[in-house]
């Protein structure tokens, strides 16, 4: 009688629908109905699946097909905002041969901007002795969704790049804790929006919130059957889709929600996207979007081995961007965000796969040119990370004018510096001085450099000067994973301690860390929870730990309410200099006036020399950023990551006037003493000087 009743209802809609519009992928709401359009070269016949509310499905048969898309209209009435729905694809079922239409198999519509949540781990979703096996019962669902919300006048912030300073967080781990936070609201997008994590932002001073990946994400079976989850999300099943983990009804209408109040507030957010492999895995992984609609469109498939998967991320699968169906879906997708959600940017996840082509990584793919070429992204932020575990997989400084790059360079050359390692010293000033040797090049400036120290993947802050081995075991794979090469120095003891001489150690190394990167030239990108000593016991690979071990803890003591205050100092200090936020890299050179944009100094007070670069044994360095305006030194940093103190000869005091210590890593309190010429700075800090009264520049600073 069920079929009978589901054979009744199926003609009735064959009857009703329409050929629709195939330039609108997905389910697009229009004055007349819903439309949907999905990409499928190999279909033979091309079902839309629609639910109601108990799971019972309705099938009619898209009625239209335009080149390789397939298309109808359902009038409102029959659909409309709201409804669930996915599809099945029937033709040609040949694994071995790389097609894998399986009209068994329910399918999320690759653009889809809504799913109920992530799938069962059921055999359901595989092929083989399962392949005739219905997946729907272990399957979620798509739902169709409207543009309508009110933004109330949203302006997104525009934040120029040189006044730009990253924030690294997830959407879960930053509020599970909060005590300011509503109990139903934390770990959710409403959760970010409240007034006193907003404000919290505001007080520490950064610019734009970098969200871990929002796409809606699936965990993996092999965590699932240990107890453990995605919580990263590194593993999309939906590119246009926010992961409804973080929302309490409606993850659409909660993000939107999210974006608007950190928008009001002058914070940009930008987005962690996976566009380089998706959560179905390789040739034994389950059948959930791509797969089942263009397997080879989609899918960079051995060429001689067409059942098999290139694996070019670690994760089983490698998207291609070097078709025209996966460019337009990726593009869409990326539309979507910035049209309807109103993001700022996008950090591409592996982004070396995005230009891959048949021999390899090509700056000037098409996929880049359409990128760029599309009128919605022209003004939003794109940061590339840029290597994949490819041949030819690590392109640093090697992506288009338009990217900003995740410097990893950066990030070991100031670790191997503070740790105190020899012949470092020369790379030190190359890092901290925007890169110029990874990026000139290619046309760009320092602000292409996004240079962090640590990142969600690696140690904290905190642990990078408490462990020099990583303790990974919480993770369930006898702590093999996750990188052994973390530069990282415990300060003479491993892991927790209540010594107080290494404790006070760990705080000053944690405070020369965060200095550096925040005066560096180029963008700065804290990891959040650093700046108040998050720890995550020595895991450097938390991806699957959803609980308080990656959760930032908000019981903050002394210790740690003072490292925010100074983090907002130097943020601060940032924000006020324009000489440490250049648009051009620093090249020890008059540019205006008659003054150097910057001098290195040595020790003994005269300009690092040649040899004096490459003495294996000098860890300290003195630094003179001359004013942008050309007129006399402005800022002086002394940096000093010997084991023992180094008296510095500072002839470059400005005439007429002194320097004015504004901080001492050595000292949190210490602020307001003038000196000079003469500055001795203990082992392991790092002390920051302005301008005094200046009447005239000095000779050491002219051409």
């Amino acid at each position: 009688m069920r079929e009978l009743v589901r054979r009744v209802a199926q003609s009735g809609l064959a009857r009703l629908i329409e050929p629709g519009d195939p330039t609108l992928l997905g389910a697009t709401p229009t004055a007349v109905g819903v439309n949907f359009a999905v990409h499928a070269p190999a279909a033979t016949r091309l079902e839309l699946c629609l639910f109601d509310a108990v799971g019972r499905e309705r099938r009619v048969a898209l009625p239209a097909r335009s080149g390789d898309v397939w298309h109808g209209r359902l009038p409102h009435g029959e659909v409309g905002v709201g409804q669930l729905y996915g599809f099945r694809v029937h033709g040609p079922y040949d694994p071995e041969r790389g097609l894998r239409c399986n009209p068994a198999k329910l399918l999320l519509d690759p653009a889809a901007r809504m799913v109920t949540g992530e799938p069962d781990v059921s055999d359901r979703l595989l092929e083989g002795p399962a392949s005739a096996v219905d997946s729907a019962p272990a399957m979620p669902r798509c739902r169709v969704v409207g543009r309508e919300f009110d933004w109330a006048g949203d302006v997104r912030p525009q934040t120029a790049w040189r006044d730009t300073v990253i924030y690294e967080l997830h959407v879960k781990g930053y509020t599970m804790r909060h005590p300011a936070v509503p109990q139903r609201l934390r770990g959710t997008y409403l959760g970010l929006a409240q007034p006193a994590v907003i404000e919290g932002l505001q007080r520490l001073g950064v610019t734009a919130v970098e969200l871990l990946p929002v796409q809606a994400f699936a965990t993996e079976g092999f965590l699932r059957e240990r107890g453990l989850f995605n919580y990263w999300g590194y593993n999309p099943l939906a590119w246009s889709a926010p992961a409804p983990h973080y929302a309490i009804a409606d993850p659409v209408l909660e993000f939107r929600t999210m974006v608007r109040a950190l928008h009001a507030a002058g914070i940009e957010v930008i987005l962690d996207v996976v566009f380089n492999h998706t959560a179905e895995g390789n040739e034994w992984g389950p059948t959930l979007s791509l797969k089942g609609f263009d397997n080879a469109g989609y899918y960079r498939l051995v060429a001689d081995a067409p059942g098999h998967y290139e694996n070019h991320t670690g994760c089983g699968n490698t998207v291609r961007a070097d078709t025209p169906q996966a460019r337009a879906l990726i593009i869409d997708a990326l539309r979507w965000w910035v049209e309807a959600m109103h993001v700022d940017g996008f950090r591409f996840d592996l982004a070396t796969t995005l230009g891959r082509e048949t021999h390899g990584f090509n700056p000037t793919a098409e996929f880049f040119a359409t990128l760029e070429a599309e009128p919605s992204l022209r003004d939003v932020k794109l940061i590339a990370e840029p290597w994949d575990i490819g041949p030819g997989g690590y392109q640093l400084g090697g992506f288009p004018r338009r990217f900003a790059e995740w410097n990893d360079r950066y990030r070991d050359t100031v670790r191997s510096y503070w740790k105190g390692e020899h012949h470092v010293l020369g790379a030190f000033a190359e890092r901290i001085a925007g890169s110029s040797d990874v990026f000139h090049a290619s046309g760009r400036g320092p602000h292409a450099s996004i240079n962090f120290i640590t990142s969600h993947d690696g140690f904290t802050l905190a642990d990078l000067v408490s462990y020099e081995h990583k303790r990974n075991e919480a993770n369930q794979e006898d702590n093999r994973d996750g990188h052994g090469d973390n530069r990282s120095f415990n300060c003479g003891l491993e892991g927790p301690t209540t010594d107080p001489v290494v404790l006070a150690l760990r705080r000053r190394q944690t405070r020369n860390l965060l200095t550096t990167l925040l005066l560096s030239q180029g963008v700065p990108m804290l990891l959040a929870g650093d700046e108040i000593g998050r720890t995550q016991r020595g895991n450097n690979n938390a991806y699957c730990q959803d609980n308080a071990l990656a959760w930032l803890d908000w019981n903050l003591g002394e210790e740690e309410r003072a490292l925010g205050e100074f983090t907002r100092r130097l943020i601060a200090l940032r924000r006020r200099h324009p000489e440490l936020r250049r648009d051009e890299f620093l090249e020890g050179r008059a540019r205006t006036g008659s003054v150097k944009d910057v001098l290195w100094l040595h020790p003994y007070g005269h300009e690092m020399t040649s040899s004096d670069w490459h003495d294996p044994h000098s860890h300290a360095l003195g630094i003179v950023y001359g004013a942008s305006d050309g007129h006399g030194p402005q800022i002086l940093i002394l940096s000093n990551a010997a084991e023992v103190a180094v008296e510095f000869m500072v002839t470059a005091t400005p005439a007429g006037g002194s320097w004015t210590l504004v901080l001492d890593t050595a000292d949190e309190q210490a602020c307001g003493a003038q000196s000079g010429p003469a500055f001795l700075r203990p082992a392991h800090s790092v002390a920051v000087y302005e301008r005094g009264v200046v009447t005239a520049p000095p000779s050491e600073l002219s051409k």
